[in-house]
Formats: structure tokens, C-alpha cells, sequence
């Protein structure tokens, strides 16, 4: 019997060498697979935003005057290539439930990613608004322009905040010739249903289409347009 069992040892030894020499293999294709994937500028930057340094940042505020005791998510920063992804992790680990604020203070960024935001914003029921907060929960004035209007246009409902600033501008396409003119009415129309969904009349869409340079719109402009839904006291 002792025989038979020191028998088995190689054989045993052997199933857990080949067991780590199959994860190795494993990880070294996988690494391949990732290296091949970051080939690409787009792909880099993505998954720089994403792991190595994200565009934005975030505080979860407990106690702040925005939307009554809900907790408020101040998220502030350049809107990057994973953004969207960004937000959804930040906004599980905040724990925020419908109703719940996220504060935004941005100078825009990746349409695409705006866009984006604003879907998972209004996929998990929470408000916007426009400012900045401290970590004593004091809430000031911010702005919110390009890319990140997007964002905003998510929110259920949209506080306007006295001395915030919502800015839009013309979007601009890298195609050219007949591709440019193709691309702008494509996203002309994805912009046009997007903010239609959230609510938001087509005038937003003649104010962007004005000038290449940031608008800002006026309070009574934002109401109008039915982009801020719920106008602040001043704090």
C-alpha cells in the first residue's frame, strides 16, 4: 500500500505543474490579446481613462443643501473616453438610490461619453445639477458646458442652481466634403432624439447650432428649453 500511494505522487505533482503551466499560457495570451487591444491611440486612451488616471473625480456628499437630505454625488472634471463606465462604478459604490443627486461641474469633453452618462443617469433615476461642493457639504455655483449638458439632460429632475451655468456650442465633425456634411446630420439627429427622450425641447438644438464658441444660456432660456426643471433658492 505505501508503494501504491508513493506511485501517485509524480502523477499528482505532474496534474499541478501542467495545472500552472495552462494558467501561465493563459495569462501570457491574455496579455497578447490586451496589447493588441491597446495597439490602437483610441483604445490606449480609453483604457488610461478608465484604470490609470480618469478625467474625473468624484466626493459623496452627505449633507448638502441640493434635493433635500438625498445624497449628493459631486462629480467634477474633463469628460473623458470611458467616462461612462466611470460614472456607473462610482455611482454603485456611492450606493445612490433614485432620487439621489449627481452634482456635475465640467468643461465638456467626449460627446459620445456625455451621452452615455446621461443614459445611466436616467437608467438609475437620479437628479442632476450644476455646481461644485466641499467636503462640508456647502454647495456653490459651477458650470456645466459641451459634453456635459448631455449629462445633465439625464437627470429626473434637473435643478437649476443660482449662479451655475449651462453652456452648449456647435458640435464639429472630422470627416470631410460629402462625409462631413453626412456625420453632422447623423449626429444632429442622435442629439435631436436624445435630448426629445429626456424631455428637452428642440430649441436646445438651435442654441448649439449658433456658434462654434460656448453659449450660455440664461436661466430663463434653460426653463424654457425644460433643461432645468427645478430652479434653486440661492444657497
Amino acid at each position: 500500500m505505501h508503494r501504491g500511494v508513493g506511485a501517485q505522487r509524480p502523477g499528482f505533482r505532474w496534474g499541478r505543474l501542467g495545472s500552472v503551466v495552462f494558467f501561465t499560457i493563459l495569462l501570457l495570451s491574455a496579455g497578447i490579446r490586451a496589447y493588441r487591444d491597446l495597439s490602437t491611440p483610441d483604445a490606449w486612451s480609453f483604457w488610461k481613462d478608465q484604470y490609470v488616471s480618469p478625467s474625473l473625480s468624484s466626493t459623496l456628499v452627505t449633507n448638502a443643501a441640493v434635493g433635500g437630505d438625498r445624497a449628493v454625488l459631486a462629480v467634477s472634471g474633463r469628460i473623458g473616453p470611458a467616462a461612462a463606465i466611470w460614472l456607473r462604478e462610482r455611482i454603485k459604490e456611492s450606493h445612490l438610490k433614485p432620487g439621489d443627486v449627481v452634482l456635475l461641474s465640467s468643461p465638456g469633453g467626449n460627446l459620445e461619453q456625455g451621452v452615455l452618462m446621461g443614459e445611466i443617469i436616467r437608467a438609475q433615476g437620479l437628479s442632476t445639477a450644476v455646481g461644485v461642493a466641499d467636503n462640508g457639504g456647502r454647495v456653490r455655483a459651477g458650470f456645466c458646458a459641451s459634453a456635459c449638458v448631455f449629462a445633465f439632460a439625464g437627470g429626473q429632475p434637473r435643478y437649476g442652481l443660482d449662479g451655475s451655468a449651462l453652456g452648449v456650442h456647435r458640435f464639429t465633425s472630422a470627416a470631410q466634403g460629402e462625409d462631413a456634411v453626412a456625420d453632422t446630420q447623423r449626429v444632429t439627429g442622435a442629439i435631436l432624439g436624445f435630448m426629445t427622450r429626456m424631455g428637452i425641447s428642440s430649441q436646445i438644438i438651435e442654441a448649439m447650432s449658433q456658434t462654434r464658441d460656448i453659449r450660455w444660456l440664461e436661466p430663463r432660456e434653460a426653463e424654457a428649453m425644460n433643461l432645468v426643471t427645478a430652479p434653486l433658492k440661492p444657497l
